[in-house]
């Protein structure tokens, strides 16, 4: 438990960070002259250096240990955020997102750390109070980073990258290695390499890893797309400005930590990780479909509740799933190919948002979701079995 809480702790302050820069990239962009296509290229290149240095990073952490993976991960994302702090074209920003892309890339790393410090039946809670932490972050970064704004451009980035050099003197201090980690090292089976592991995803996805791995792909590159143009479309509907972009993401991280910290463990005790995922896949769809369709602020509260809650249900129980069909020695290479797969779709599902958005319509985007979120639903029919399945056998 307490290293869990270590882990909470870590987490949100990089999430914090995070957040306090998030909000503020679009106009950043737009003050450059950037279209709607290159604001949501802009937040795609992250995903894109995510999905390169995942499986690296959690080859890494079942080699040499989680902890030196996720200390190197938080000091790349304060190099980004100072050069955020002092961009003054596109490509210094498309440069920050990158190198904190490549540092992003220990989110799996993360999550097999959490999942090495507890038992299969308790993962799902567990990852829900570590996704609770960092949606406190969620909620906070913004309001600072509006703040911090007032003392010019450059102070939310500055901060951001003060506050990551003390979360990796916190984490040094008091996170410690994970004994499954351990373990995992002194087995003698064969570890696969990451791109063996993203292979078979690819031609085998019906096995358990590889149709959970794609059923959070798909929700995360959807969830999203449409998160990419979420402030444009505040902003032409609403008249959304960058001094007030960051009470939305108060509003859904609050909820999210709300869902996760409180709800989310009860949830997962009564009705299991299988039958909660399916009920955070129709939340998804409902909230993005009935979105564009909301007349005022009242109502568009109502609606976007749907998507932390939806979120809520559904990441965390597919990654408990994941880790209770895999074996500890592999843990951090299905972790980072997981992260991967979502890679692909974060850097994919936005530009297609963003098109659609410039060309097809502010409205569009959020629809197709909607419609993408009921074809993934049937891939969560028998998910159950998965959670009375030992860890997949090991391929010699």
């Amino acid at each position: 438990m307490k290293k869990l809480v270590v882990l909470m702790i870590t987490a949100f302050v990089d999430m914090l960070g995070v957040l306090m820069v998030i909000p503020l990239l679009p106009f950043y962009a737009t003050d450059l002259n950037a279209s709607g296509f290159v604001v949501t290229l802009l937040i795609a290149s992250f995903s894109v250096a995510q999905l390169i240095s995942a499986p690296l990073w959690g080859r890494f952490s079942d080699q040499y240990g989680r902890r030196p993976a996720l200390l190197v991960g938080l000091f790349a994302s304060a190099i980004a955020y100072v050069i955020f702090a002092f961009a003054d074209s596109l490509w210094l920003l498309f440069l920050s997102r990158l190198v904190q892309g490549a540092g992003g890339g220990t989110v799996g790393v993360i999550q097999a750390y959490v999942a090495d410090a507890t038992r299969p039946e308790d993962r799902a809670k567990s990852l829900g109070w570590l996704s609770a932490a960092t949606n406190l972050g969620v909620a906070i970064g913004p309001v600072v980073g509006a703040a911090a704004l007032q003392f010019g451009r450059p102070a939310p980035g500055l901060l951001a990258a003060v506050l990551c050099l003390v979360n990796i003197v916190f984490a040094w201090r008091f996170l410690t290695e994970s004994h499954d980690f351990a373990a995992g090292r002194a087995s003698t089976v064969r570890r696969r390499p990451s791109r063996e592991v993203a292979a078979r995803v690819l031609v085998h996805p019906g096995e358990p890893p590889s149709r959970l791995i794609w059923i959070y792909s798909l929700t995360m590159g959807t969830f999203q797309g449409c998160t990419a143009v979420l402030a444009l479309f505040l902003a032409a509907k609403f008249a959304v400005t960058a001094a007030t972009i960051g009470f939305f993401f108060t509003y859904i991280g609050g909820l999210s930590v709300l869902t996760r910290a409180v709800i989310l463990g009860p949830l997962v005790d009564r009705l299991g990780e299988a039958r909660l995922a399916r009920m955070g896949l129709v939340l998804l769809g409902v909230g993005l479909g009935l979105l564009p369709f909301a007349p005022n602020f009242l109502m568009l509260a109502i609606t976007i509740a749907a998507l932390p809650l939806g979120t809520a249900f559904t990441f965390p129980c597919v990654t408990a799933l994941l880790s209770r069909v895999i074996g500890s020695h592999e843990r951090g290479v299905y972790m980072g190919v997981q992260q991967t797969f979502g890679g692909v779709t974060r850097s994919v599902f936005p530009l297609l948002a963003g098109l659609a958005f410039d060309h097809l319509g502010h409205g569009v985007p959020f629809w197709g979701a909607a419609l993408l979120m009921a074809a993934i639903l049937p891939l969560t029919a028998g998910l159950e079995e998965y959670t009375r399945a030992p860890a997949a056998a090991p391929v010699p």
